[in-house]
């Protein structure tokens, strides 16, 4: 993977011809210690509110988070969605697609087991995927990674992600680039210029999309990346929102 200075670089600008896709966790919101435990910063919502009637609806959330965490952090708002990854769309309109449901219960089985065992794991079950978190372990990574892909050996139909202190077995084929991909081949988003931000490995995909078709990613945080724009933190990634809302208020 290249290498950039996520640090570097003037944020561009949101216009009204763009269509905004948003990581959740370590792009709008801080990281935390379980998935539970992170929290929506104040005054967030009320810019992604002002935001989608500015763009007409054409902003999403591109997250490996579950629709139903996504609707808690974000209430009133409901944005369209790439959740888990990808695999769960809800589209403008509010219909869900969903990718179909895959085996899992060797995974959760081989996670349920360690996180029992083990002081600091957490074990995530989603729709079309399971991650077993070890933020709260980091001497873990290793077991964690190699019991997981365990327990995937042969089954070509899964796949192994590796995010910020997670293992995540997923559908192979499902990730955040194809997502974005669709919602941008539907209105509102069609036509328009992709803006992504995001933070972790698993966004990579959507960056490398975003900028194929001439528009703009955006890495939060240090670490090598596709992106060719940075922001240092989700504080100043909510910050450009704040800034971006405010200068479309006048216009709706």
């Amino acid at each position: 993977m290249p290498t950039s200075d996520p640090r570097s670089g003037a944020l561009p600008p949101i216009r009204e011809s763009s269509a905004l896709f948003l990581d959740f966790d370590g792009t709008l919101a801080e990281l935390a210690p379980t998935p539970d435990a992170v929290r929506t910063a104040p005054g967030l919502v009320e810019s992604l509110v002002a935001l989608n009637a500015s763009l007409g609806g054409a902003l999403a959330i591109v997250s490996g988070r579950p629709v139903a965490d996504l609707d808690r952090f974000l209430a009133p708002l409901r944005p369209a969605l790439a959740a888990e990854h990808g695999a769960v769309l809800r589209l403008p309109d509010g219909r869900l697609q969903c990718a179909p449901a895959p085996d899992l219960r060797e995974p959760v089985r081989v996670g349920s087991a360690l996180a029992r065992g083990h002081a600091g794991l957490v074990l995530e079950r989603k729709a079309t995927s399971v991650a077993l978190h070890f933020r709260g372990a980091p001497q873990l990574a290793r077991t964690c990674i190699d019991a997981m892909a365990a327990s995937v050996r042969n089954r070509p139909e899964l796949e192994l992600l590796h995010g910020k202190c997670l293992i995540e077995v997923r559908l192979a084929g499902v990730d955040k680039g194809r997502a974005i991909a669709t919602l941008m081949a539907i209105e509102p988003f069609r036509g328009r210029q992709p803006i992504f931000a995001g933070d972790d490995v698993t966004d990579e995909a959507g960056f490398a999309f975003v900028q194929a078709a001439g528009g703009v990613a955006i890495k939060v945080g240090d670490g090598e990346t596709f992106a060719r724009h940075g922001c240092e933190s989700p504080e100043a990634l909510r910050g450009w929102l704040a800034t971006a809302a405010a200068a479309a208020a006048p216009a709706r």
